[in-house]
């Protein structure tokens, strides 16, 4: 095979690769809502690979009308925190209107605190640059009804049982604002155990797609950023239960679960 022919065929294979990566891809419908949001607190701990405890947690939902606001905050050992604000509508929707993530300590090595504000399109990303000093960036993005930031775990409790793939759209700062697609689809059943009892979890698998070329090179270089393993429990009202994944790009895989509170055995301290 000559020299030229083999380089014309890796160009035009280049371009098909370019082709399809930059192709549009479908638009995605926000979820409806199946199970209107409640006023809950629910209590999280956060686990490394090694199943160790790192950082305790609170989930806290306040709902005015049609209006909710939803806040997990995580309490780490070493005194990082990780705290996300998410305000959002549920009128037939879900629709998301703000949501504030702020990770700080030394767990995360890139302390980040965005406001995504989705009615205006403005994420604002305050952050720390080598020389030490705060940096303030503001971007505007056409952000779609789907946006799920802070959302993921309420979009799979609201998933008929058995659905397909269901894809929603998220900002994630790589380190400037870029929205990505998650392609949520089933795993099948788990078995896990509450108080002795067993029960059954929903396992879903979530895929980060970077899209266009990014999405294309990442996996080439070892850039692609790990699926993301949830659980939920179902029945008349399905729960979140558990979640694997990174808490930030190439961070650890981490894992979040229910828990419930302790009180100490005080009937051997009464002797």
């Amino acid at each position: 095979m000559n020299i030229l022919f083999v380089k014309r065929l890796r160009i035009c294979s280049l371009l098909l690769v370019l082709a399809w990566a930059l192709q549009p891809t479908a638009q995605s419908e926000p979820v409806p809502v199946r199970s209107v949001q409640g006023t809950i607190h629910g209590f999280l701990e956060l686990r490394s690979e090694d199943g160790q405890v790192v950082a305790s947690g609170d989930s806290f939902q306040v709902v005015r009308g049609s209006r909710v606001t939803s806040r997990t905050v995580f309490h780490f050992k070493d005194g990082s925190i990780d705290d996300e604000t998410t305000v959002f509508s549920q009128r037939r929707a879900f629709q998301l209107i703000s949501d504030h993530h702020i990770q700080k300590g030394p767990s995360f090595p890139h302390p980040t605190d965005v406001l995504i504000d989705a009615p205006t399109g403005q994420v604002t990303v305050h952050s720390t640059g080598k020389d030490g000093k705060e940096e303030v960036k503001t971007d505007h993005l056409n952000l779609p009804p789907d946006l799920a930031n802070g959302l993921v775990p309420i979009v799979l409790e609201n998933l008929p049982p058995n659905p397909p793939a269901t894809t929603v759209s998220m900002v994630v700062i790589t380190p400037k604002p870029r929205l990505v697609k998650l392609v949520i689809s089933s795993v099948g059943d788990d078995k896990c155990v509450v108080a002795g009892s067993p029960r059954k979890a929903i396992h879903y698998n979530i895929k980060i797609d970077l899209g266009g070329v990014a999405g294309v090179v990442a996996p080439i270089i070892g850039k692609a950023p790990p699926d993301i393993q949830v659980w939920t429990i179902g029945g008349d009202a399905t729960t979140f239960a558990r979640e694997q994944g990174p808490l930030y790009p190439e961070g650890p895989m981490m894992t979040i679960q229910l828990a419930s509170p302790t009180w100490p055995d005080t009937s051997k301290s009464d002797h």
